[in-house]
């Protein structure tokens, strides 16, 4: 058991109000102070923990209690914390804001109130005055247990602006740690998932996180949020611990024999690929470490330009943006032909959403692996959310009949030959391929949930 370090959540009323600005700025700038931090993101987004990493020099973690389940927030908080004196969580949405029809689970409140951490909650104030008083008594109210501790204004117009919100905001006794105003060097390019990955524009990424820094260190009392950080309600917590997860695991089906996950290896670790750079940058922290835990030696690598690194025995294709780097991925030929000849010979691989459309014959027109009988396209619709599928199919990594929970985010779709086995059963219907070796689909699991599926992929690069 492990304290909890000082710890503060950076909320808001509502998406757009600037709460990742004003966290990334207080991230760094607390950095700058000579603070190691440790940074967190609510909910299944990958964009904003990459900004994290820019501005604490670590990796980005996210808490999620439906993905991971409730039971794993304050464990996993406790992993990332390893080695830092302070945390920063950045809400997501509004404050209150959960998974459809939970009545707020897995909101920026619950994981508040499941880590007892104290609230900041940054308000725009372009389009108002003393009406955001009343938007800060609503908050404080409206949920006794969530402790809101501060208020960071945002986009402030002018001194006399900024003395009618806080006169209006008074009354309340909610104390006003700091007023932003306007910066147009804050602006990142976005698109139609969100923001622009920290990955696939470093300079201008780290020239982003540097204004953010700078505007919180004028306009925000540092000093009065580690205060408020350090006035956590202290509480223990077992760390979560890769190693731990993956003991004496055995498959979920009935007669297993388990996966010898934890057992010492015989001679060479297998080499697990993992796509990473600019186009497969959707991946969770923790996702690597429990390969690494399981056995394998993880090698990353970009399929814009490498090859599959020397030895690879499994693959592990995340998420990201290939729809906009669809030609420049089609363009490294002797990758795609690689990957093609390695997955006909019997190399595992599991896919997620950018993986499922890399793997098949083309994508927009684009040619691809052509690993999976199907042609991926863009569409104008947007596929969100949260979901509850079952294995549809027997796989190496998944037992028919699998219950998971896990998330989908794409604007793309994926046209399937007849006669696919599918990966997943949704409410909507099936969804994804699989194949004895192969599994793919557009859903994001967060592992530490099944924390078997880095063992079996392991296991399965072991045996070839």
């Amino acid at each position: 058991m492990v304290s909890l370090i000082p710890r503060v959540v950076v909320a808001a009323p509502s998406s757009g109000a600037g709460k990742t600005t004003v966290a990334v700025g207080l991230m760094a700038a607390l950095r700058r102070a000579g603070h190691v931090v440790a940074a967190f993101k609510v909910g299944p987004d990958y964009i904003d923990p990459g900004f994290h990493a820019v501005a604490t020099g670590r990796p980005g973690r996210n808490l999620d209690p439906m993905l991971s389940g409730e039971e794993l927030v304050e464990p996993l908080f406790a992993h990332g914390s390893e080695g830092a004196d302070i945390a920063v969580v950045e809400g997501v949405m509004g404050l209150y804001d959960g998974a459809l029809g939970t009545e707020g689970f897995s909101s920026t409140a619950h994981v508040a109130k499941l880590l007892k951490a104290p609230v900041v909650l940054v308000v725009d104030a372009s389009a108002a005055g003393r009406s955001v008083g009343a938007v800060v008594q609503g908050f404080v109210a409206f949920d006794t247990e969530v402790r809101i501790v501060g208020v960071i204004l945002n986009k402030v117009g002018s001194d006399r602006h900024e003395t009618e919100v806080r006169a209006g905001i008074a009354p309340t006794g909610v104390p006003v740690l700091g007023v932003l105003r306007r910066d147009s060097r804050l602006t990142v390019p976005s698109r139609h998932l969100g923001l622009v990955p920290a990955a696939e524009q470093r300079e201008q990424a780290e020239q982003a996180v540097e204004a953010a820094a700078e505007l919180v260190h004028q306009g925000v009392d540092l000093a009065a949020f580690v205060a408020a950080a350090r006035g956590a309600v202290s509480h223990a917590a077992t760390p979560w611990d890769p190693t731990n997860e993956l003991a004496g695991l055995e498959a979920p089906s009935a007669g297993s024999t388990g996966l010898g996950a934890g057992e010492p290896a015989r001679g060479r670790r297998p080499v697990v690929a993992v796509a990473s750079g600019p186009v497969f940058s959707f991946r969770y922290t923790e996702t690597t470490e429990l390969l690494t835990a399981a056995g394998a030696d993880v090698a990353t690598f970009d399929p814009l330009t490498d090859m599959l690194p020397e030895a690879t025995s499994a693959l592990y294709l995340g998420g990201g943006f290939p729809e906009l780097h669809a030609e420049a991925l089609s363009v490294n030929t002797k990758l795609r032909e690689q990957v093609a000849a390695e997955v006909a010979a019997g190399l595992p691989v599991i896919a997620e959403c950018a993986g499922l459309l890399y793997l098949c014959r083309e994508l927009d027109g684009h040619p691809m692996t052509g690993v999976l009988p199907a042609t991926g396209r863009m569409t104008s619709r947007l596929t969100l959310g949260y979901r509850t599928a079952i294995a549809a199919t027997t796989t190496d990594f998944f037992d028919e009949g699998r219950r998971v929970r896990g998330h989908e985010f794409h604007r793309t779709t994926v046209d399937l030959d007849a006669d696919v086995r599918p990966a997943w059963h949704l409410p909507t219907g099936t969804e994804g391929v699989a194949q004895p070796h192969v599994h793919a689909s557009y859903l994001h699991l967060h592992w530490t949930a099944t924390p078997d599926v880095a063992a079996r992929l392991v296991k399965a690069a072991r045996k070839r």
